[in-house]
């Protein structure tokens, strides 16, 4: 196979600091030596024509070198293209199943080489997913790494049976003229020790700029190994070289300063040495602590969410579910009401007196008409956020809302109405869908809560149940009603006690039955609610108390195709999908004085 490559390259490089302080081991990946894996682009997993070719990797004393092929795809000819042109120049590798001992990586399984865009950084480095933290061995890990090593093109003929690959040139190492020595021959014209002090001069004050790995650096110590690393191993990176002037400039400043180490401070403010690594498209950390790393809140773990999707933050909705379970319902929305009164005394039975003329019963009969009215819930969402939101099922949580909204405003109406002003295009009429506390006294009895002006809550407490009690007799309704109601009138009701201090009602329940009701439900909507009492100049504006009402008395009637529907469509200008939640229906109590409708009168 290695006869017939396209290109090879370094996927890894033994003994080379990486910029996060580990280092690979030689032979860390022995056991992949002669194995063929995916070549990819870019390590994207997600798509087979991310698949570029294959590579056959061989384990060698100083790395991991890999022998790769283009495939006949059009992706794999072009990425071909791209790397014989020259503008891709750099590999790395997929590995899992990592293991490490302090800072050094001692084991791994590559699981695919991916062509990458060369970074600014001069260094390896590997984005580790960390499961367990660092110090201890470390099993199951996985990670990308980037070596920074150039690729380097070949001919199909190539017969050099097992010769290793010949490395193009480092581009960031200038040629130099007959007459001009370069900065790197400078330095490698120096003794080791001269070398080291060096590298000792340019650490410090680098770590005292927060530059430094200073942890990596304890590592080293505590294993007793020294890893030096030649400032002139770099890709093509421009902003990772020093000039010869700059050099001379850094000299300069240290006979001037009398110290190299204040030099390399100076030439660091000075800008000499910021352009070190390109940070370009990076977001950088801003923060200000003057030990570590700058800013340790951007390796902090993302935050999760604990609700998905997220929680409706809403008012208390079991009252709905009662309502629209209640209510009696009919296949049509049109409804008539007819009424025959026969509690006049013309309707009455008559005694007869011999002689006289018998006489017809005479009686009157009444009727309503209730039309149906369209309600409904518009939304739309933009298709990119459909597709971005992954967490959860967005549609589904958005169509879960509108049913949920329809149907508290529904409930809303029947019980004391939309509320919004009638001249609002919005406005549910009261004549399509009537509200049980606003409708006619033939259905609906206003029982006024008298009190004086000064009366406290449980003043007020009192006097409603007693009303409620004595109003009972007005209730024709079917079976025992539902006392509709706040929680600060039920609370109030609970907190009574006798002339001991006992509770007059522990539970409810008891108190339920000392109204003569079936159920209590508190509706948060009716909360601070007034209704208008009488007609006229008489008529005059009284805070609501509660309903008392069967709703089986209550109906609500649809025709076919006018019961809750949900529609959905997508506007290709705008790139939205919208959505329709609508019902068409009537509403109305169909019972004659099956309603009791509590309001609070204090005295002037």
């Amino acid at each position: 196979m290695a006869k017939s490559y396209d290109f090879g390259g370094y996927a890894t490089k033994a003994n080379r600091r990486c910029a996060d302080g580990r280092i690979i081991l030689p032979d860390a990946f022995k056991d992949d030596n002669n194995r063929i894996v995916p070549l990819v682009w870019n390590h994207q997993h997600d798509n087979p024509a991310n698949v570029l070719g294959h590579a056959l990797l061989e384990n060698r004393k100083d790395g991991v070198y890999a022998f790769c092929s283009f495939n006949d795809t059009e992706n794999g000819q072009e990425a071909k293209r791209l790397v014989k042109h020259g503008d891709i120049v750099s590999l790395s590798i997929y590995a899992n199943q990592l293991k490490q001992r302090g800072s050094e990586v001692l084991h791994g399984v590559i699981r695919e080489v991916s062509l990458v865009l060369a970074g600014a950084n001069p260094d390896a480095f590997i984005d580790t997913v960390l499961a367990h933290g660092i110090g201890a061995d470390i099993d199951d890990d996985e990670g990308v790494i980037y070596m920074g090593e150039r690729i380097s093109l070949s001919h199909a003929d190539n017969d050099s049976d097992g010769e290793e690959l010949k490395v193009d040139e480092d581009r960031n190492k200038k040629k130099k003229s007959d007459d001009e020595e370069t900065v790197e021959d400078v330095f490698n014209s120096m003794t080791e020790k001269q070398k080291t002090v060096v590298y000792a001069l340019l650490g410090q004050a680098l770590q005292d700029n927060g530059g430094g790995q200073s942890g990596n650096d304890d590592d080293e110590s505590r294993e007793g190994k020294s890893v030096k690393h030649n400032i002139f191993d770099s890709d093509e990176n421009q902003g990772a070289f020093l000039s010869h002037a700059d050099m001379e400039k850094i000299f300069a400043d240290g006979k001037r300063l009398g110290s190299l180490r204040e030099a390399v401070n100076q030439a660091i403010e000075d800008g000499v040495l910021a352009h070190s690594i390109d940070t370009t498209g990076m977001t950088v950390a801003t923060g200000t602590q003057t030990y570590g790393f700058n800013d340790p809140s951007m390796l902090f773990p993302d935050y999760k969410s604990l609700n998905n999707p997220p929680e409706w933050i809403s008012r208390r909705m079991d009252w709905v579910r009662k309502v629209m379970s209640g209510v009696h319902h009919t296949p049509f929305s049109r409804i008539k009401s007819v009424y025959a009164n026969i509690t006049e005394d013309d309707a009455r039975a008559r005694g007869y007196i011999k002689g006289k003329q018998k006489k017809e019963e005479v009686f009157t009969t009444l009727k309503r008409t209730t039309d149906p009215q369209t309600v409904y819930k518009k939304q739309k969402l933009d298709r990119d956020d459909i597709i971005d939101i992954t967490d959860f099922d967005v549609v589904a949580w958005i169509r879960s809302e509108m049913r949920l909204m329809l149907d508290e405003e529904i409930a809303r109406a029947i019980i004391i109405g939309d509320g919004r002003s009638t001249d609002s295009d919005d406005h549910i009429s009261e004549a399509h869908i009537r509200p049980i506390a606003k409708d006619v006294p033939l259905f609906n009895t206003q029982v006024k809560v008298e009190v004086a002006a000064n009366a406290d809550e449980q003043v007020i407490a009192k006097a409603t149940i007693n009303a409620a009690i004595r109003a009972r007799k007005n209730y024709k309704g079917s079976g025992n009603p539902t006392f509709f109601t706040t929680e600060d009138v039920v609370t109030e009701m609970l907190l009574l006690e006798d002339g001991i201090g006992h509770k007059l009602y522990k539970t409810e329940a008891e108190l339920a039955t000392a109204l003569r009701v079936r159920d209590i439900v508190t509706v948060e909507p009716m909360e601070n609610q007034t209704l208008t009492v009488g007609s006229g100049s008489s008529a005059e504006t009284l805070p609501l108390i509660g309903v008392i009402v069967n709703l089986s008395d209550y109906n609500v009637g649809a025709d076919k195709g006018g019961e809750v529907n949900m529609f959905d469509d997508f506007d290709i200008d705008y790139n939205q999908q919208k959505y329709l939640i609508e019902t068409r229906i009537s509403g109305a109590l169909i019972k004659p004085y099956s309603a009791l409708t509590l309001v609070l009168k204090k005295a002037a």
